[in-house]
C-alpha cells in the first residue's frame, strides 16, 4: 500500500464559522453525502463488474459509507431533526464536469482520482471540525469519520495504481488537486460539508 499524500488547499476559518452557525444543516448534508458515497461505490460497481478488485473494494466502501449514514441519521434522530430530499451538490457536480470521458479508460481513471480528491476533503474538514467540536461525542464521532475518509482515499488511489502507470496517476492527480482547488474557489461558503 502507498503511502499517499495529498497537498488540498486548506478549508477557510470561514467555512468554520458557517458550520458553527448552522450545524443542523451540516448534519443533514452530511448524512445526504453518506448515501451519495455508498451509491457512487455501487455505481462503479455496475459499470466495472470485470474488475475484481475494484468490485470487492467497491462493496466494502458502500457497505461503510452506509453505515456512517445510519449513523448520522441516529444524531439527526436525536436532535428532533429530517433529511428532506436529496439536492444536488454543486462541488462535486463541478468537479463530475471535468472527467476525461475522451474513452473508458480515461473516465476510469478519472473516476477513481475523483474518488480519492473528494475524500481527501471530507478527511480535511471532518478533522477540522473534530477539533472545534466541544460536544465529545461528536468529537470523537468526526474523528473516526476523518480517519476513514483518509483510509477511503488511499483505496481510491492504491486501485488507480493497480489499473494505471504510477507515473500517470500521479500526473493526472496532480491536476485533479488544482482542478479541485478552483472549483472550492468558485464555490460560495455554506454549512454544508463541500
Amino acid at each position: 500500500m502507498n503511502e499517499w499524500q495529498l497537498n488540498l488547499s486548506s478549508t477557510s476559518i470561514e467555512w468554520l464559522r458557517a458550520v458553527q452557525k448552522n450545524f443542523d444543516a451540516f448534519i443533514i448534508d452530511h448524512a445526504l453525502n453518506e448515501r451519495k458515497a455508498s451509491a457512487s461505490a455501487m455505481t462503479l460497481v455496475a459499470h466495472y463488474p470485470d474488475r475484481s478488485e475494484l468490485v470487492e473494494a467497491m462493496i466494502d466502501l458502500a457497505i461503510e459509507e452506509l453505515n456512517h449514514f445510519k449513523q448520522v441519521m441516529k444524531i439527526i434522530a436525536s436532535r428532533n431533526l429530517i433529511i428532506g430530499k436529496e439536492k444536488k451538490d454543486p462541488y462535486v457536480n463541478l468537479l463530475r464536469g471535468k472527467i476525461d470521458k475522451s474513452d473508458s479508460e480515461a473516465y476510469l481513471l478519472d473516476r477513481l482520482l475523483l474518488g480519492a480528491v473528494i475524500e481527501a476533503r471530507g478527511e480535511e474538514r471532518f478533522k477540522l471540525l473534530a477539533k472545534d467540536l466541544a460536544d465529545k461525542a461528536l468529537r470523537s464521532f468526526y474523528e473516526k469519520i476523518s480517519f476513514s475518509e483518509a483510509r477511503h482515499f488511499a483505496l481510491f488511489l492504491n486501485l488507480a495504481t493497480k489499473y494505471f502507470n504510477q507515473k500517470i496517476v500521479e500526473e493526472r492527480l496532480s491536476e485533479w488537486i488544482e482542478i479541485e482547488k478552483q472549483v472550492m474557489e468558485s464555490l460560495p461558503i455554506t454549512s454544508s460539508l463541500h
